[in-house]
C-alpha cells in the first residue's frame, strides 16, 4: 500500500463517487468498512442535503471517507443550440408524458456553500471533478487536515493540479463510466481521450504526486496491473453500481449485464457533456444532436430519465457504465472489496512467479 494512502484505506482500492443516487452512506460505508476508501457524491445534491449523508456516514463508519465536488462551469454554451435539442426531444416529453426542464438552472452546483460545510466540518479526504480549484481552496483544505484529490484526464490537467496544491490526483482513463472530467469541455476533442495505462505513465512523468487510477477497472488483476503501471491505487465505479448497498435504479444494475446493451459510448445526449454509458434507444436516437451545453441539457433532460424509470423502460435512461460493465458482480460491498483483494494477491504472485496469464 502506497504511503500516500495508508491512513486513509487498508487497501488500495477507491469507490468512485457516483453522482445521481448510487453512492449513499451504505455503500460507501461498506466499502471503508472493508477496508477500501469509501466516497459520498456531492454532486447534484444540496449543501444541506450532502451534510446529511455525511452525517449518516459517520454514523455508520468511524474509518476515513471521501466527498466529491463539481466544479463550477463556465457559462459558455450556446442557448441557441440548447434550444434547436430541446425541439429534438418533443418526441420523448410526447412518450413519458412530461415536460422538459428548465435548462437554466444553476451552473454551479451550489460549489460555494459545499466549501463552507466541509470546511466547517472536515471530512478526511475531498475530491473534484470537472476542474481544479485555486491554491487558495486547496491550501484551506490543507490547514484542517484534508486530503484532496482531483480528477484529470491529460497530463496537463495533472500538472495544473500540482501547481494549484493538490495532495493527489485520480487518473481517469477513457474507459470510465459516466461523464469525463475534462477540466475544459471542447467538442472538438470528444473522442480523443486516453487509455489509463497509457495515462498513469504520462501523468507520472509530468507530476510528482499519488496516482489514483480509474477507468474500466472490474477485476483485482486489473488493479494489480495499474499498480504495476505506476499508479498508488485504484478507483472503480462500476464494478460498485450492482452491489445491494448501491442506490443505483434496479433497472440500471440489470441492464450491466444485460445482453440487451452490448456496448458502451461517450454521449452529450443526457447532459450535454461527454459521459460514457449504456446504448440504448436514447443515445441512438438523441447523441448526434446534442449540444455541448453542460449543465442546461442535463436539466433539461432530468425529467424524462425519472419519467423513464418510473414507468421501467431502461431505454430513456442514463445508463452510466464502463467499459467492463458486463463483468459486475452482484455482490455486498464489502465482499466485493474482500474478492478483489483477493484477486489482487493472486494476480501479484503469479507475476512473481512468472506464471502470469
Amino acid at each position: 500500500m502506497s504511503s500516500a494512502f495508508a491512513g486513509l484505506c487498508r487497501y488500495p482500492i477507491v469507490q468512485a463517487p457516483m453522482a445521481g443516487g448510487a453512492c449513499g452512506p451504505p455503500l460507501a460505508a461498506a466499502v471503508s468498512e472493508a477496508g477500501g476508501l469509501g466516497f459520498l457524491a456531492g454532486g447534484y445534491k444540496t449543501a444541506d442535503g450532502m451534510y446529511e449523508e455525511i452525517k449518516q456516514l459517520r454514523g455508520q463508519t468511524g474509518l476515513p471517507f471521501g466527498v466529491n465536488l463539481f466544479m463550477p462551469q463556465p457559462e459558455n454554451s450556446d442557448p441557441s443550440a440548447v434550444e434547436v435539442y430541446s425541439h429534438q426531444l418533443a418526441g420523448e416529453t410526447t412518450w413519458y408524458q412530461t415536460p422538459l426542464g428548465d435548462a437554466q438552472g444553476s451552473s454551479d452546483d451550489g460549489y460555494e456553500a459545499k466549501l463552507a460545510v466541509l470546511l466547517d466540518d472536515p471530512v478526511p479526504v475531498v475530491s473534484f471533478t470537472f476542474g481544479c480549484p485555486p491554491r487558495d481552496v486547496l491550501d484551506s483544505f490543507d490547514r484542517v487536515d484534508t486530503f484532496t484529490i482531483v480528477t484529470v484526464t491529460t497530463p496537463d490537467e495533472a500538472q495544473t493540479a500540482q501547481w494549484c496544491g493538490a495532495d493527489a490526483v485520480c487518473v481517469q482513463g477513457v474507459e470510465a463510466g459516466g461523464h469525463q472530467s475534462t477540466h475544459r469541455d471542447d467538442p472538438q476533442t470528444d473522442g480523443t481521450g486516453i487509455g489509463v495505462l497509457s495515462l498513469i505513465t504520462q501523468v507520472r512523468e509530468t507530476v510528482q504526486l499519488p496516482v489514483i487510477a480509474a477507468g474500466g477497472l472490474m477485476r483485482g488483476s486489473q488493479i494489480a496491473a495499474v499498480l504495476a503501471a505506476g499508479a498508488d491505487a485504484a478507483q472503480l465505479g462500476t464494478a460498485f453500481l450492482a452491489c445491494p448497498e448501491s442506490g443505483a435504479n434496479v433497472l440500471h444494475k440489470q441492464a450491466l449485464t444485460n445482453p440487451l446493451f452490448v456496448r458502451t459510448e461517450l454521449t452529450r445526449a443526457f447532459s450535454g457533456r461527454p459521459a460514457r454509458g449504456l446504448v440504448n434507444r436514447f443515445v441512438r436516437e438523441h447523441g448526434p444532436y446534442a449540444p455541448a451545453a453542460y449543465p442546461q441539457v442535463h436539466y433539461l433532460t432530468a425529467g424524462l430519465r425519472r419519467a423513464a424509470a418510473a414507468v421501467g423502460d431502461a431505454q430513456g435512461m442514463a445508463l452510466w457504465a464502463g467499459q467492463g460493465h458486463r463483468l459486475a458482480r452482484e455482490l455486498p460491498a464489502g465482499q466485493l472489496v474482500e474478492v478483489l483483494v483477493a484477486e489482487l494477491e493472486a494476480a501479484r504472485a503469479a507475476l512473481a512467479s512468472g506464471n502470469w496469464s
